[in-house]
Formats: C-alpha cells, structure tokens, sequence
C-alpha cells in the first residue's frame, strides 16, 4: 500500500510537474507575443506624435518661406527697380540673406530675372506663370541628386521695365531645405524621417533610411512583405493620392513600420520610420529568461515540493524585481521622449527667434531709404546703433556705431532743439513715455524746430515698435527712431491751416447769407408758380378753349413744372442746412438711376485714368419707391469723392445688394470702395461735420469744401438710413449707405438695349451732300461720338478697306440711300463683301424705306433712320442692331486655336525678330524665320505644300522687300500660294502703304509697334 501510494505521489508529481512545465512554456510564449504587440502599439503611437510634429516643423518651414518672397517684394522699392543693375543687386542681397541657389522674378511674357542675368529655361519648372493664383511649391531636377526646391508667389503692381512682373520664386539646394527642417535620425537609428514626393522620389537620395537598393519607395515596397492587414496596393494608393496613413512590414529581414502624412500646401509626404526589429531584440532576452527561470521554477518545484512556499516566495520577489526593471524601461523611454519633444520645441524658437531677427533688421533697412538717419533702439539695455548716418551733423554717428541711447539722444536735443521745444522733445524720447505711447500705436512721432549754422528748420523724429507681438514679456523695448527734415511741408501746412481758417469764417457767413436768402425766397418763388400752374389748368379745362390752345397751355404746364421741379431742388439744399428736408415717395427706376450714375462716373474715371466697376449682388427689382434724386444725389457725392481722392491708375467699386425683405419693403445696401489715399482711424469719427477736413498736406490739394458728407448724412438721416466708412491710410476707403425702400407693385421694366459708350465708337457716315455729312459729324459729335465722312459709295469703300486691313474696322456706318452712281444698298453690299459683319450699317433718308426694306436687309442693312438726324435716334438704332446680330463693336467671331500653328517670320532686325517669335512662342506656335524677303520666299517654295499657315512679312528688308515677296508667292504655282494670310508688320503706317499692301497680295496691314492681342486676334480671324 505504501508503495502504491508512493507511486500515485510520484505519479500525482509528475502530472503537477508536466501541468507546470506545459503551463510556464504557454504562458512565456504568450507573454511574448503580448510584449511584441505592446511594442507596435507604442511605435504606432510614437510615430503619429512625432509625424504630426514634424509635419508641423516642414510646414512652418515652407509658410515661412512663402512669407519671405512676399516680405522681401514687399521691400523692394523704386530705386530697386530702376535699373538691371539695381534690380540683380537686390536679387543677389536676397540670395545670401536666404541662403539660396537663385532668387528670381518672371515678368507677363515668362522672361525670367536671376541676380546673374535673364533666362528662358521656363519649361524646367512646374509651376504655370501664367495661371498661378496663390503660392507653388515645387522640386526642380527631381530625378537627379541635386534636387532644387523652388517656392514661387504670384505679385500683383511690380513693373521693372515697362513689364509686369508676376510672380517671384526662390531655388534653393535640397541639402540646405533638409537641413532647415531637421530630418535625422534619433540617436538609437530606430526611428527615421524623410521627405517623398507622390511619385516615391526621396528628397534626401535615401530610401527606406538607406537601406534599400532600390531609388524609389513605391519600388521599394514592392519588394517588402507586408504584416497581417496591410498591403502594398493599399499603401501605393492612399501614398499616391496624398492621404494619411501606417504600413508595417518586412525588408530586409528587418521589421519595419512606416507613417507617412501630407505635408499641407505641397505635393510631398513626410514618413517616419520605426524599426520594431531592433526594438524587439531589445526586449526578447527578457521574455526568453522570464521563460527560463519559470521552467527552472517549475522543475525545482517538482523535486522539491517541500520547499514549494520558499520557492513561491523568491519566484514572488524575481517577479516584483522584473516589474521594477519594466517600469525602469518604460521611465527611460519617457524620459528619451520627453528629451525629442524639448529639443523640437527649442528648434522651432531658434527658428522663430531667427525669422524676428530678419524681420528687425529689413524694417530698419527699408525705413533708412526714407529719413535722414535711422537707429536701432534697445531701451532695456539703454544701448542704440546707428543704422543710416546724419549727412547734416559734423560729428555724427557712423554707421554701426554702438552709443547710450539717453546720452545720446539727450545731447542733440540740448545742441539742436530750440528752447520752445526743449521739454516737449525730452518728454517725448523718455524710454517710460515711449513704451506707454508705444503699447497703444505702432508709432508716434514728433515735430520740432532745430537751430544749426544760424539757421532754423523744422525736423521730425518718428518712434516705431519694432518689437514682435507676444515675445517680449516686459513690454516695448526694442524701437525704431529716424530724423527726417519735413521744414518745407510743415511751413506749407502750417499757412494752409491759416487760409482754411479763414476760408472757414468766410464760408459759414456766406451759408448763413445763402440760408436766410433761399429762406426767404420760398414763399415769394412758390407763390406766382402755383398761380400759373393752377390757372393753366384752369384755362386747360375750359370747355371753349381750342385744341390749338390747350396744346399751347400744356407746353406752358410742362415748362412750369419743370422750372418748379428746378426750384424745388435748390431750395432742398437750404432745407438739408435748416434741418427743414422733405423726402418724396415716388416710384423710380433703379437700373435707370445706375445707368445715369454709371454714365457720369465711368466718364470721370475714364478721364483721371481709373478703374471703375459697378456690380449688383443678388436679386434686385427693377422699381422701387423712394426719393430717387435724393439717392442719386447721395451716391453721386460718395463716388465723386472716391475719384477725387484716388491716384491715376486705382480702382473704384460700387456694389449694390439687397440684404434683407420684409413688409413689402427692401433693405439696400450701397457699397462705394476706392483705393485712394484713405484717412485716419481718428478723423472718421468727425468726417460727417460741416467743414472738416482732415488735416494733411496729400489730402488738401483737392481742395474739398468740407461739406459734401455733412449733407450726405443728413440726406441718409432723413431717409431713415444709415452710413458707414471704413478707411486705412494709403490703402483707401469704402463707403455703405444702407436704406429701406418700398417694394413697387410693378414687376419688371421694359428692357434696356446694350450699353454703349459715345466715346468708343468709330462712326463713317457716306453722303453725296457735304452740308448733310457736315450736319451729321456735329450732331454725333454733340453727343461725344466721333466719325469720319465721305462724299461717294467709291470713297467710303476705300476708307473701309484700308481699315479693315488695319483691323480697325468702323463700329457704325451711316450710308444716304440716294447717291448717284452707287446708291445706299449697292454701297452696303460692297461694304459687307470687305468687312463681313463686323460693323453695323445704318440707311439715312428722307423718304419712304418700306418699299426698299427687303433689298436693303438682304444687302446687309441693320436698320433705317430718317433725317434730320438725332443723336438720340440713332443710338436707339445702333442699340437695336446690336441686340439683332449679337455685335459687340467688333463682333464676336469663332477663333481658331494657335497652338502648334507654323509661321513663316521675314524680318531682317534681329532684336525685332525676337521679340515677335517670343510672342509668337506664348501661344505655342512654331516659328520660322527669314532674315529678309528672298529667304521667305526660298523657304515658303521648298517647304511641302500647307505647311506654313501663315507668313508674316516686313516690308522694308535687304535684297528683296516685303512688297516684292509677297508678290512672287502669289504668283507661285501652287495651292496654297494664294490662299495663305500674308500679314505686313511695318512701319509704315499711311494710307497709300495700306493701299500697295493690299495691292500686292497681303491680307492684313499691321503697324509697328505690333499689340500682341491684336497680332493674336488677326491671326485667329485668318488662320482656318
């Protein structure tokens, strides 16, 4: 029995021994497997926060970039751009500044400006000159190791050379672009960043940290093999497509996970690179011992199961000493993320530190250009370094001269200041008053009277904040201070201060007389016209008066309310003053009261050289009730004023948009924005007061009276509206009157022709009377239009040919009907056989049309007036023909595409030669030259037949003339030898050169200097 029971103990140990051991290995395995998912799911984690930041860090890097270009075109000022050599030197500053390859501009013709010299090599880089509309960035040469990257800005009002320049971009060495961003290695090469384009192109030359042997990630991957879940047609995919995302894999025998982000404003992905391989190497030998000492726990425990507690106790205290080296790893690997976070966060203040640096010192570099002397200012350290030397001071400051700043300054203002002045310039240059002054505004500044030499002028010291918002915790300390000599505009000033005054006085007593006399006119004006008006009526409405009569009584009655319509808005005037304004309510309508605004305004802005544009937003009936003078009156002196204080060359806007319905009434909102000289935060709040002004040199040489917006505010006011201004100074200002108008039962109005402008049409009238056309050419000209006349059907077809050559074709064309030898219809048959239907033809008669209207239009008449001739009339016709045709002045015909078009150039001026074929090469055609008419005429004859679609010739040529070519290639005995466009580009610009063009064969008569579009625009019409 105890045998037995010996060898079920035995046999009961073995059992427990075989359950431990089979237990230990399970568990040691899972462990291991728990340890290896543990580590993925920290690396997944690891490398989402370290992307994300370092995709942060690459982002700012280009933002600051982008923000670079602008600053630095934002700099450039005239002297930068008044010559080549100026302009490549401020190139070349940019270039060391920035640490660049090339610092370069492309002007609207795609020539490209480099410190060293002009290029054409436009095709080199991706971005479109053209139809680039916010920052590009790009990598030039990217499948070669000495990639570029190039950051290019559009600009708008930079012109160097009579060109426009629009866009600015920087080239810079990828080494160095890497280098600014940080992308390394962390110190235990497991982790690993780098920049990809789309396509898998490595900006740093390495792939996969190096070891792959492959030039491309995309390659690469293909020959990885992906972990369970992932895969490379997914991960090609959302790579390809610029989207976020993890892969883990296996290359190389290493296990690897990769994150890769979008880096936002660019074409290129940020990945980072984790080997889980190393890592789990790391930490494999303690799974392995874990499983180790578990077996030889196991087996101890078997053989010596009378020592199981004191072995559970020690296996109790390994257990706990394994726990405290996990947590002891898991601090360091804290502590080793906490140190990456800080040593990113440091770069990125160096980085910043270092954008305020550059900013600091470019303000002070550009303020120097303006003043006198300039200075940089550290009011904590009481230290000042002169930036642009005094040329009036004998013993100034020399340039980069360190000196105190209250010592300093102190000294010139007791040398130099007059005594009325003393205090008030050491109050204003105490670094305390300064910082107050300075936390409010980003400037102020001070005038003064100095003495030197015997001499008394004024001069102004102007105090800038230079320093960066948020980064200095104890407030201003860092400034800018320049002298500047204003003595002649502050004397200026000070006299025209004099004279507004005393205009001032004389204006209120001249209103006060003006008021009292209006005032007291009323009743004595109103009084006989209400009696003629009421016995007018009277007499109208009398049985006995006689038809011939009552016509005669209404004249009477339209002129009476007329000269009392005129009455009353002279007398409105004196009631806006009085506060005694009466607002009607009558239906207008509003496209009507635009039209006349636009009519008045376009002309004024056309005249001062100004852009205007008018828009309405939204929905807006055609008729309203209200005041409609009233409002034209208010708009009218919104918009005079825009133009008024707007630079030749500016813009003017004025919107118009319903905001809001209610009650069967409409909320207008009027807006009038300019890019004039503007006004003060300061004087807005006073601007609606009778007689003010803002007081400044640039704004009183328009001499404003003062009172416009008083009585456009009181007029807004009375309709119950309101107005609003914004303005910047120097950036310009924008108006908003916004008013409550009644809804009009009435839905829509008639419909309004085109618009045209008097100004832009190009009439010729035809007419066998000299008295008729004479009549004709002073009413059109009355009305703004200009024209030319001719007495026969034969002479007006030569002045329309040779226009027609000059592409300047007549807009309108006014033909009598009864002309001997050629009549009015054989006359417009002719005409439209030249120029198609590019001009619209007018028959002028006394007589009866009807019987001719079928000839006439199946000759090409547009319309019929009679005489005697009214500008009026007429328009209406032009109009109406317009709408009938679809004619916009010139017309609108279909356009052949230019692209891949070959043309044959004859020009022997090799600086002329170019220019053209660069035209030319904007639209993508091919060009041929010939150095004079002989060589044109070789190459056309060899060429194969259709090959060139067109040939443009200059006359004046050695060896054989334009006029001569021309001629032999249309006797050339071949098909397209007479139906090529042949197009003269000459100087010579008269009549009979027009006219021996022609006669020789070529199509077109071009002018130099040739205009590109309209270079462009005849080759369309011509080329099929």
């Amino acid at each position: 029995m105890k045998k037995r029971g010996t060898q079920i103990t035995a046999l009961g140990l073995a059992v427990v021994a075989i359950i431990l051991v089979i237990g230990t290995i399970w568990m040691g395995r899972s462990a291991a497997e728990s340890t290896e998912e543990a580590v993925r799911s920290v690396s997944l984690f690891y490398l989402d926060e370290l992307a994300g930041r370092r995709e942060q860090v690459v982002e700012s890097n280009f933002e600051d970039s982008i923000s670079d270009i602008k600053v630095t075109v934002g700099l450039m000022d005239d002297e930068d751009l008044s010559d080549i050599d100026h302009f490549r030197a401020f190139q070349a500053r940019m270039k060391k500044i920035y640490d660049l390859e090339k610092f370069a501009f492309i002007d609207e013709d795609g020539l490209i400006y480099t410190s060293k010299g002009y290029q054409d090599n436009l095709a080199e880089y991706d971005f479109n000159y053209k139809k680039i509309t916010e920052p590009d960035i790009s990598i030039k040469d990217i499948n070669s190791d000495d990639k570029k990257v190039v950051i290019a800005v559009p600009i708008d009002n930079v012109e160097f050379e009579g060109k426009d320049l629009v866009v600015a971009f920087m080239e810079q060495d990828m080494d160095v672009m890497l280098k600014g961003v940080s992308l390394q290695a962390d110190d235990n090469e497991t982790t690993f960043c780098n920049l990809y384009t789309k396509d898998g192109i490595a900006l740093s030359n390495k792939v996969l940290a190096g070891m792959a042997s492959e030039n491309n990630l995309l390659s690469a991957m293909k020959h990885a093999e992906f972990d369970a879940g992932y895969s490379y047609d997914a991960f090609a995919e959302s790579f390809k497509s610029g989207e976020e995302g993890v892969a883990s894999f296996t290359y190389g025998n290493v296990n690897e996970t990769l994150y890769y982000v979008p880096v936002d404003g660019t074409d290129l992905i940020l990945t980072y690179l984790i080997r889980q391989s190393l890592i789990s190497e790391k930490i494999r030998p303690i799974s392995q011992g874990v499983i180790v000492r578990s077996l030889i726990q196991t087996i101890l425990t078997a053989l010596i199961l009378c020592l199981m507690f004191v072995v559970v106790v020690r296996q109790t205290r390994r257990s706990a000493q394994l726990e405290i080296e996990k947590e002891t790893s898991e601090a360091e690997n804290r502590i080793k993320q906490q140190e990456l976070e800080q040593r990113l966060t440091l770069q990125e203040k160096l980085l910043e530190q270092e954008k305020v640096r550059a900013e600091q010192d470019d303000m002070i570099t550009a303020l120097a250009s303006d003043y006198r002397s300039v200075y940089y200012v550290d009011l904590n350290a009481d230290e000042s370094i002169c930036y642009r030397s005094d040329p009036m001071m004998s013993k100034a400051y020399e340039m980069g001269e360190h000196f105190s700043y209250t010592e300093g300054f102190g000294k010139y203002g007791d040398e130099y200041v007059t005594d009325a002045y003393k205090e008030d310039y050491r109050n204003f240059v105490d670094p305390d008053h300064l910082r107050r002054a300075l936390e409010k505004e980003p400037s102020v500044t001070m005038r003064y009277l100095v003495q030197r030499n015997g001499k008394e002028y004024y001069e102004m010291l102007r105090m800038a904040n230079v320093s960066i918002e948020g980064q200095q915790e104890d407030g201003v300390n860092i400034i800018s201070a320049a002298f500047a000599d204003v003595d002649t505009a502050t004397r200026d000033e000070l006299a025209k201060s004099q004279a507004l005054s005393d205009a001032l006085a004389a204006a209120e007593e001249a209103n006060k007389a003006k008021t009292a006399f209006l005032s007291n006119m009323s009743h004595e004006i109103r009084t006989p016209m209400n009696a003629i008006i009421g016995l007018d009526n009277i007499a109208m409405n009398d049985p006995e008066t006689t038809d011939k009569v009552r016509g005669y009584l209404q004249k009477i009655d339209n002129s009476a309310k007329h000269l009392l319509g005129l009455i009353n808005d002279i007398l409105d005037m004196s009631r806006i003053e009085s506060g005694k304004m009466v607002i009607r309510n009558e239906e207008f309508s509003l496209p009507k009261l635009l039209e006349q605004i636009n009519t008045l305004v376009s002309g004024q802005c056309s005249d001062r050289n100004l852009e205007y544009n008018c828009q309405i937003e939204g929905d807006i009936d055609d008729y309203y009730i209200g005041d409609d003078m009233k409002l034209r009156q208010v708009l009218l002196n919104i918009l005079s004023n825009a133009i008024k204080f707007t630079p030749e060359g500016g813009r003017v806007d004025f919107t118009v948009k319903r905001v809001a319905t209610f009650d069967n009434k409409s909320t207008l909102r009027f807006s009038v924005a300019d890019t004039g000289i503007g006004m003060d935060q300061g004087f807005l709040k006073k601007i609606f007061e009778p007689f003010t002004q803002e007081d400044s040199s640039a704004t009183n040489k328009y001499g404003s009276s003062g009172l416009g917006m008083a009585i456009t505010k009181n007029i807004v006011d009375m309709m119950s509206g309101d107005i609003e201004v914004k303005s910047e100074k120097g950036k310009g200002s924008e108006f908003t009157v916004t008013v409550t108008l009644l809804d009009s039962e009435r839905e829509m109005m008639d419909s309004d022709n085109e618009s045209v402008d008097p100004k832009e049409l190009s009439v010729l009238i035809i007419d066998d009377d000299p008295v008729a056309c004479e009549h004709a050419r002073l009413v059109l000209e009355k009305a703004g239009i200009a024209s030319e006349t001719a007495l026969s059907g034969q002479e007006a077809l030569e002045m329309v040919r040779l226009r027609h050559a000059r592409r300047e074709s007549y807009n309108l064309i006014l033909v009598d009907w009864k002309m001997p030898e050629m009549d009015g219809i054989e006359t417009t048959r002719k005409i439209r056989e030249i120029v198609g239907d590019e001009s619209a033809i007018i028959i002028l008669t006394a007589y009866r049309w009807e019987e001719i209207f079928d000839e006439a239009t199946e000759a090409g008449v547009d319309s019929f007036v009679s005489k005697p001739l009214f500008a009026s009339n007429l328009m209406d016709e032009f109009q109406q023909a317009l709408q009938k045709k679809k004619l916009l002045y010139r017309g609108k015909q279909s356009k052949t595409d230019l692209k891949g078009k070959h043309i044959l150039l004859a020009e022997d001026v090799a600086v002329n030669a170019e220019i053209i074929m660069m035209l030319l090469n904007m639209r993508e055609m091919v060009v041929d030259l010939a150095d004079n008419g002989r060589i044109a005429l070789e190459k056309f004859a060899e060429s194969e037949e259709n090959h060139y679609d067109a040939i443009l010739m200059d006359m004046r040529m050695p060896e054989m003339d334009g006029l001569t070519a021309t001629a032999k290639i249309r006797a050339l005995d071949r098909a397209d030898a007479q139906t090529i466009p042949i197009i003269a580009l000459t100087a010579n610009a008269f009549d009979e050169d027009v006219q021996r063009s022609l006669q020789a064969g070529l199509n077109a008569h071009l002018t130099k200097p040739v205009e590109p579009d309209n270079l462009f625009e005849t080759l369309e019409n011509f080329i099929c």
